[in-house]
């Protein structure tokens, strides 16, 4: 038996924060290209970075909410929450019930949005509890040998039937029990050499094409950022506007960075995601060309 958790309104809510924060930090950027260095520059990059700094956050609790599942069988109920997977065996479940029948509340974590209510807690009678549920209104506790497992399946009553049904029964044969965090992936992922030297040389190309932006900056004087319809040389812009390439090109590293971790996690696509890192590397190497011919081209 597999449930899923209410999606809809989490959904809703993160994929119209995601659209909000791009939208400003691209809009904030831009204009920061348009203007000479000084105090009305600074407050546009600082307000795009603002802007810019919860979007790894958004992008992944959406994609932790698309992913999220509970699954149950016989030997082990599985509650897989983004790149967060916990297997229990069924022999190592103790009760289920719901968060009203609790004698001292228990609190949500602390920062929770609807879609992506997440985190540890600790309750004085129950010890630590790890959320791993969508919505307040439909939570659900799950005690094992070790921890509190708090969810939210959309069938609650059917599905605590189930589990208790399960723990009853007992397995025949005993699964083993499995944690995996998103920080065990990067641990993971760490131990490969060629992962390892695709993300240091992603990370001090990205470096070294900001301190070669911010050193070019102050002798610019107007630059070219595109390119006509008929192939002549666009508008020129201030100087300034060249900062927008190191933001462009470290957005995309981090995009792929991310990316070529989700594929890591399996080691039948772990080819893929060495081809996803090495792409963030040959991106970052064309904006430093692109850097280069911007600054020889007259204006």
């Amino acid at each position: 038996m597999t449930d899923f958790p209410p999606a809809r309104r989490g959904f809703t809510l993160q994929v119209t924060l995601v659209i909000v924060a791009a939208a400003l930090a691209a809009l904030f950027a831009v204009l920061a290209s348009q203007e000479p260095i000084g105090p009305r520059f600074t407050i546009y990059i600082l307000v795009a970075a603002v802007a810019f700094f919860p979007l790894p956050f958004l992008t992944y609790w959406l994609y932790s909410l698309n992913r999220a599942n509970y699954s149950l069988d016989r030997e082990k109920l599985t509650l897989t929450w983004g790149l967060r997977v916990e297997q229990i065996p069924v022999s190592e479940l103790e009760w289920v019930r719901p968060m009203e029948a609790l004698a001292t509340p228990l609190s949500l974590p602390f920062f929770h949005l609807p879609g992506a209510i997440t985190g540890l807690r600790h309750h004085k009678d129950l010890g630590p509890v790890e959320f791993l549920a969508s919505d307040n209104k439909a939570l659900v506790l799950i005690a094992t040998s070790k921890r509190v497992f708090v969810i939210s399946p959309q069938d609650t009553a059917g599905f605590m039937q189930n589990i208790q049904r399960a723990i009853e029964m007992g397995s025949l044969s005993p699964a083993a029990p499995q944690s995996v965090y998103p920080a065990f992936v990067v641990a993971q992922a760490w131990e490969s050499l060629l992962a390892r030297y695709l993300w240091l040389a992603g990370l001090f190309l990205n470096i070294g094409l900001l301190a070669w932006v911010s050193l070019l900056i102050p002798s610019l004087g107007h630059i070219p950022l595109g390119f006509l319809p008929s192939g002549a040389v666009g508008t020129p812009v201030p100087g300034a506007g060249l900062i927008l390439l190191p933001i462009v090109s470290l957005f995309f590293c981090l995009c792929g960075w991310v990316a070529g971790l989700t594929f890591y996690r399996r080691p039948s696509h772990r080819p893929l995601a060495h081809i996803v890192w090495a792409s963030g590397v040959f991106s970052t190497l064309l904006f430093l060309v692109a850097v280069m011919f911007i600054v020889i081209t007259p204006v």
